[in-house]
């Protein structure tokens, strides 16, 4: 199992979240950051003055996927937040040793398949190299 790890603009939120749901990921943890970057600040304006504000507004996605997911997530968060400017956000990917649910204390990742519109059904091939998987709508 991966975290990823998305810092996208605040703006973006909304269709990145959109294009994560449709693709079938809509178990995430959303949490408001500030940070520097490139961009090196942003200038404000209040009550008629400016402001250079250096760490600027952001927003953090977190998913927790099975490996064969991650490739699938990253790419969708890539094109759902980039804008082609400076400050898009970064992309991180971490390894996940256990997930516990603590409703149940159940383990791995069945824990985390209820999170997701698609279930996932391995069917055996004719052989064990050929397995194929097939997505289901859950």
């Amino acid at each position: 199992m991966k975290k990823v790890v998305a810092v996208v603009r605040l703006e973006k939120l909304s269709v990145v979240k959109g294009s994560l749901e449709r693709e079938g990921f809509r178990g995430m943890t959303v949490t408001p950051v500030s940070g520097a970057g490139a961009e090196k600040g942003i200038i404000l304006q209040w009550r008629g003055h400016r402001h250079q504000e250096e760490l600027v507004p952001r927003v953090k996605l977190e998913v927790v996927a099975p490996d064969m997911d991650v490739l699938k997530i990253a790419d969708t968060i890539c094109g759902a937040a980039r804008t082609g400017r400076i400050g898009d956000g970064r992309i991180f990917v971490e390894p996940v040793e256990e997930v516990i649910r603590i409703r149940d204390g159940k383990r791995g990742e069945d824990v985390i398949a209820p999170g997701r519109l698609v279930e996932i059904t391995r069917k055996a091939g004719v052989a064990e190299e050929a397995e194929q998987l097939e997505y289901e709508v859950a």
